[in-house]
C-alpha cells in the first residue's frame, strides 16, 4: 500500500510540472514505472486517470484542494497536498 501511495504521490507531482493541455495523454517515468494519464479540470476538481504501462495498474484520481483521493492499482488512495488543484489548474500566462 505505501509503494501505491508513492506512486500516486509521484503522479500528482509530475502533473504540476507541465502546462495543462487538456485531455492531453502524458506519459513519464518515477522510480523503474512508466505511467500514461490524462487529466481533465471540472472546475471544482481535477481528474486524473491512466494506468502503469510496466504493471498494467489503472488509477483514477480526484484533486480537489489539497486533497486526493482514489484508486491506484485496486488499493484506495487518500492523501493531502499542498494547492494540490491550484497547481494543477494553474495556466501561464507568459507562453501565450
Amino acid at each position: 500500500m505505501f509503494k501505491t501511495f508513492i506512486a500516486a504521490t509521484a503522479l500528482l507531482a509530475a502533473t504540476v510540472a507541465p502546462a495543462m493541455a487538456k485531455d492531453a495523454t502524458r506519459i513519464f517515468t518515477r522510480d523503474g514505472e512508466t505511467y500514461e494519464y490524462s487529466t481533465v479540470n471540472k472546475g471544482d476538481h481535477v481528474l486524473i486517470s491512466g494506468r502503469s504501462l510496466t504493471r498494467g495498474g489503472a488509477f483514477k484520481l480526484r484533486v480537489r484542494g489539497n486533497r486526493v483521493v482514489g484508486v491506484s492499482g485496486g488499493v484506495p488512495v487518500d492523501f493531502t497536498m499542498a494547492n494540490a488543484q491550484a497547481k494543477l489548474t494553474t495556466t501561464q500566462v507568459a507562453s501565450r
